[in-house]
């Protein structure tokens, strides 16, 4: 069974296979690692500019490790899981402290690093370096899944590892690179995961599921939880040279290490804090509240446009910045304090 998988999927991906993607071009231990973290939870078509600004700016591990992190999370900005970008920073350094600027070649050594998995080992492995490793990323799980009628959600341990197993015998020793690419196609244009165009498939003759007629079955769905539900009030503190402070958020956590506004409780008086904490308030204006979800909780987002007296100038230390409209810096901000922040710029009366 192995080999004739694998011949079907390499004969498939030689015909119809993506070979024009940015980071298949030039490819270097680097670049692969790169954009395995960016495609991480993320389309293609998101990524592609993300990976094109970021390899221009950090065209080198010992550039990426060398940038203030400030400089890395502006560029990650909107791309979302800024955990990735933490830990990327802090895999570039490690890889020139520890392997001057040289990425190991073995998965066991790769997964070693910050940020890295399994999957992400694998795929920088066979792509690479050209040695034979298996993946199984969120593409590659829906296509065995379905193929071999796995039961079980994927986050299972039982059921990862069923999946693992599969992946490690059907992995060919050659052309892992084009096989491992091929499995990401597969999943992503062919064995999508509410209408998998199976009639284009070229495993379709030994597909449990397509036998069955239950494509959609497999692999099985997460249980449903309900995400608990916070709220907060975001502080738009607006200094008389119209600047807006910003302040920067712990290292760990939601938004870790990015710029955004100061909070406050939702049922808190708005003006009377910024009144004690910041200076004079001239006038307040509440924004229509509305609901950013991450993957583990709803937050609803109360913004509150604040005009402070020039008082306010003094703020500039212990992680609070004022930021300017009109000539934006390279700062991480999350995703909708840029947006807000874009708002404001277009409401600015200087403009």
């Amino acid at each position: 069974m192995t080999t004739k998988f694998s011949q079907s999927v390499l004969t498939w991906f030689d015909k119809h296979g993506r070979k024009h993607l940015p980071w298949q071009q030039n490819i270097t231990p680097y670049r692969v690692w790169l954009s395995e973290i960016m495609l991480q939870q993320t389309q293609v078509a998101t990524v592609i500019p993300y990976f094109e600004r970021f390899t221009q700016k950090f065209p080198t591990v010992h550039s990426l490790a060398a940038a203030p992190i400030d400089e890395v999370l502006h560029l990650w900005t909107g791309l979302g899981y800024y955990a990735r970008a933490r830990n990327l920073h802090r895999c570039a350094q490690t890889v020139v402290s520890q392997y001057g600027g040289e990425f190991p070649d073995s998965v066991e050594a790769l997964s070693e690093l910050t940020g890295i998995g399994r999957s992400t080992a694998g795929a920088i492995v066979s792509i690479a370096f050209q040695k034979r490793a298996a993946i199984l990323d969120g593409n590659v799980k829906r296509v065995l899944a379905r193929y071999s009628a796995i039961d079980g959600w994927p986050g299972q341990t039982d059921t990862l590892n069923q999946l693992w197993e599969i992946a490690e015998e059907l992995t060919p020793k050659k052309r892992s690179n084009n096989y491992t690419q091929a499995m990401m196609d597969l999943g992503a244009t062919i064995c999508t995961r509410s209408r998998p165009k199976c009639e284009q498939c070229p495993l379709q003759t030994g597909c449990i599921a397509y036998a069955q007629g239950e494509q959609t079955r497999y692999p099985g769905k997460k249980p449903k939880k309900t995400l608990p539900e916070k709220s907060v009030q975001l502080l738009m503190l607006r200094n008389s040279n119209g600047e807006i402070l910003l302040q920067q958020r712990p290292p760990q956590g939601i938004w870790g290490g990015l710029w955004s506004f100061p909070e406050l409780a939702i049922d808190a008086d708005a003006e009377v804090h910024a009144q004690d904490q910041f200076g004079k308030v001239i006038n307040t204006e509440v924004w229509n509240s509305y609901r950013h979800t991450f993957s583990h909780y709803h937050l609803d987002i109360t913004p509150v446009l604040i005009q402070l007296g020039k008082p306010a100038q003094g703020i500039s230390s212990g992680g609070n910045h004022w930021y300017s409209l009109h000539a934006p810096e390279a700062l991480g901000l999350a995703a909708p304090v840029k947006k807000l922040l874009e708002k404001l710029s277009q409401l600015d009366p200087r403009r």
